[in-house]
């Protein structure tokens, strides 16, 4: 089995474009003039020389007399490969603090990854030393095994010094620090830069689904280690915010040695209790989906001697694919108190997916397809300025809905989950400030969270397991677990990000978000579903974003970008063209006599 392409270690196929890597203007729809959020300046080589791979961070000396570009190479020296983090940091300390690091076994060795919220602030003291004072909004600890668990500290500062290597009798060139942070500290750029985001994927607790999981890997970590780690994660278990909406593998199960690769065939050798081939082929498919660069043969055995054998992995992904989608979206419209579709060229059109009489009044919407069935959710109006729910299960178009027998004053746009499909229909709303679950009948139940607050929006990804949420101003996650066609949302992960006054979030990916809120100005954001990784993909959108809606890139049918549409102070736009939607985009818009054509709002795709 071979490794595809040389840009391996920096790519990964499918949605991985949109986990935030690569930052870039061209591949993943960001537009050449975006800002994107970068704090500080990147590590720093000596000029004329070459002291660090790219896969590894640079030396102590590599700043030269660069102080802050010290600084910044010193908050990336924890990264690569977790049982030398604590040798490589102490490198960059000078001697006489170096006592201050009290290192952890390899296992437990956890990097605390934050976000500078400005530069760092280097000023000379009477002693001759540098004081340096960071400013830090903490993202997570970074574990061994590639979780980024949510943060332990609550720090928001550190400071410490630095001395001149030259120094107090010291020889050489360059910058020791002095009393240093008595934790490990990780840049987001550099966690950007020497690491590889990687989603692994688990089963739903049906074993009919894949839900993924992000993890980091470190550049230096060599290819032919790759498939070993991806085996250990997957027998390690979901990242524990995951755990209630996905299986892990028999308790017991373990890699023997390590996977090897024998005339083109890569073989993996695990302890299963029970030696069940079918969890055996289980196996198989999450592996194929996990490593995704890798083609050819896979050989799976027991200790047992109990086997798998893939012949050809590529085919047997597509033969089991994560979860269905058609080829390409259609976009559509409230116009005119009803749903339209739109027009625009190279893509495809679509009809109304609703009947007509049920296609009155609307606010805002969501139909997905399930199978051979479209599932229709509607906010339509309702007496005295309320609103009320619609839902309805039914061929295309949805010959009925369901009115719900309750209404509200403000209801926000539906989420259907996907991974229940047409039989056991659910979805999640955001109604007068709280979350409910609904079925096709449009029956609203409500959904107890274990954080308090307002909750002003939900978005639920492709497999149907995961939901973000925005509760009390601030972006959480959560899993979702269906057993018995109920959904139960799990314990929420709070999610950290520098935009404030949060008002909108969809799904971007398999582990990104697009976020709408505000970084001095109203901006969407793409957000890693860990907070670890942002890009500004509207900078200034102009007014507060009202309404959301993305195809999430995947790996099923990978686009170049995210798609997004999106609403603010009554006009809607799409992205990445950042153009307004305009009346002559919508089909079929021509108003009734003596009614004053409107603006296309709440647009949203239909996949």
């Amino acid at each position: 089995m071979r490794l595809r392409g040389p840009g391996r270690r920096r790519t990964v196929a499918g949605a991985l474009c949109a986990a935030l890597l690569a930052l870039a203007p061209a591949g993943c729809g960001i537009p050449e003039n975006s800002e994107v959020k970068v704090d500080g300046s990147g590590p720093a080589a000596e000029a004329g020389s070459s002291s660090f791979r790219r896969d590894e961070p640079p030396s102590r000396t590599a700043s030269g007399s660069d102080r802050e570009a010290f600084v910044n190479n010193f908050l990336a020296a924890a990264a690569g490969e977790p049982d030398g983090a604590y040798a490589r940091v102490r490198l960059f300390i000078a001697p006489e603090s170096n006592d201050r690091l009290q290192k952890k076994p390899g296992k437990e060795t956890t990097v605390n990854v934050v976000r500078l919220s400005e530069k760092p602030v280097i000023t000379e003291n009477a002693s001759g030393l540098f004081t340096v004072r960071l400013r830090v909004q903490q993202i997570g600890q970074l574990r061994a095994d590639g979780v980024l668990g949510p943060p332990v500290v609550a720090e928001t500062e550190y400071r410490f010094s630095l001395r001149g290597a030259g120094q107090e009798g010291a020889g050489g060139s360059g910058f020791y620090v002095v009393d240093p942070p008595n934790v490990l500290l990780l840049s987001d750029r550099a966690l950007r830069q020497y690491y590889q985001t990687r989603p692994v994927y688990f089963w739903n607790s049906d074993q009919t689904r894949l839900v993924a999981d992000q993890r980091y890997l470190p550049l230096v970590v060599p290819d032919e280690r790759l498939v070993s780690e991806v085996v250990k994660w997957l027998v390690g278990g979901p990242s524990e915010w995951l755990s209630t909406g996905v299986s892990r593998l028999p308790s017991g199960t373990a890699l023997i040695n390590n996977a090897v690769e024998t005339d083109d065939r890569w073989e993996v050798t695990v302890d299963l209790p029970g030696d069940d081939k079918s969890k055996l082929e289980k196996l198989g498919i999450q592996l194929a989906w996990s490593l995704p660069e890798l083609d050819g043969q896979l050989q799976i055995t027991t200790r047992n001697q109990s086997r798998v054998r893939i012949d050809d992995v590529d085919r047997h992904r597509l033969a089991q694919p994560l979860y269905p989608l058609p080829e390409s979206p259609q976009r559509f419209t409230v116009y005119n108190g009803a749903i339209h579709a739109l027009a625009f060229p190279d893509e495809p059109g679509g009809t109304v997916p609703v009947a007509e009489a049920a296609n009155r009044d609307v606010v805002t919407a969501s139909v997905s397809r399930a199978e051979d069935k479209l599932l229709a959710a509607l906010v339509v109006t309702a007496p005295g300025g309320r609103q009320r729910l619609t839902a309805g299960v039914g061929a295309d178009p949805v010959p009925v809905l369901h009115p719900g027998s309750q209404t509200f004053g403000q209801i926000g746009r539906p989420a259907w989950l996907r991974s229940l499909g047409a039989d056991q229909p659910f979805g999640l709303v955001v109604a007068d400030s709280r979350l409910y679950r609904f079925d096709h009948r449009a029956r609203m139940f409500p959904v107890p969270l274990n954080v308090s607050g307002p909750v002003t929006a939900v978005a639920a990804s492709l497999d149907g397991h995961r939901i973000a949420l925005i509760i009390g101003g601030l972006l959480y996650v959560a899993a979702v677990n269906l057993d018995g066609g109920v959904a139960s949302p799990g314990l929420v992960r709070r999610v950290p990000t520098s935009l404030t006054e949060l008002s909108a979030v969809e799904w971007a990916g398999e582990n990104a978000l697009v976020l709408a809120g505000t970084a001095g100005r109203p901006a969407v954001y793409e957000v890693s579903v860990d907070g670890s990784l942002e890009t500004a993909l509207v900078a200034d959108v102009g007014a507060r974003v009202t309404h959301l809606s993305t195809y999430p890139t995947n790996p099923v049918r990978p686009l170049p970008g995210v798609p997004i549409m999106y609403e603010a102070n009554g006009v809607a736009y799409r992205y990445p063209l950042v153009d307004t939607i305009r009346r002559d985009q919508v089909r079929a818009a021509s108003p009734a006599a003596g009614v004053r054509p409107g603006s296309p709002t709440a647009p949203f795709f239909l996949f």
